[in-house]
C-alpha cells in the first residue's frame, strides 16, 4: 500500500491516465457511483456541491462500480453519457473499478484502510463517500444514505 493518496494513479472515464498528485491542495469527495441504483439521483446533489465549491479548491471524483447487484453494467462511454445527459455531471468521472473483493482498486483499498466504516471495512453499497482534506488525509467516510447536501458543513469545515 502506498504512503498517501497522492501516490495513486487512476484512469479517467475516457481512458487517459492521471496521477492523483494533480489533486494536491484540493479538498476531495471520492464517491463510488452507479447508474441504476436507488441512490443514483444523488448525482444531482453531487453536481450541485461541485458547482458551489469547485471555485474553492474542492472537487468530486466519481468512480463507477458494478460491485453491487449489477447496478452499473455499462461500459465507460455509456456511463459517461448517462451521467451527462441525465444529471449534467461535470465533475471528474473515472473508469469503472471494483471497490470490494480480490480485484479492489488500490485507491479504494487505501481509502477503506484510512476510514474503515462503522462496522466493517468493506463498502456496503454504491455512493459511499470519502472526504479528503487538502493534505491528502482521509477525514471522513459517509454512508450511501447520506445525501450530498448533508456534507456541506463537513466540506466547509475543511475548506
Amino acid at each position: 500500500m502506498k504512503k498517501n493518496i497522492y501516490d495513486y494513479n487512476v484512469k479517467r472515464i475516457d481512458g487517459t491516465d492521471i496521477k492523483f498528485s494533480e489533486y494536491k491542495n484540493k479538498v476531495l469527495l471520492i464517491v463510488n457511483t452507479a447508474s441504476k441504483c436507488g441512490f443514483t439521483s444523488q448525482f444531482e446533489g453531487l453536481q450541485k456541491l461541485y458547482e458551489k465549491y469547485s471555485g474553492k479548491n474542492f472537487t468530486i471524483l466519481g468512480f463507477p462500480s458494478n460491485d453491487f447487484a449489477n447496478q452499473d453494467p455499462g461500459d465507460n462511454e455509456e456511463i459517461k453519457s448517462f451521467c451527462t445527459i441525465n444529471y449534467g455531471v461535470t465533475f471528474p468521472m473515472f473508469s469503472k473499478i471494483e471497490v470490494n473483493g480480490k480485484n479492489t482498486h488500490p485507491l479504494f483499498k487505501y481509502l477503506k484502510s484510512k476510514a474503515p466504516g462503522f462496522i466493517f471495512k468493506q463498502i456496503k453499497w454504491n455512493f459511499t463517500k470519502f472526504l479528503v482534506d487538502r493534505r491528502g488525509n482521509v477525514v471522513n467516510r459517509f454512508s450511501p444514505s447520506t445525501k450530498p447536501v448533508e456534507l456541506e458543513s463537513h466540506i466547509e469545515n475543511i475548506l
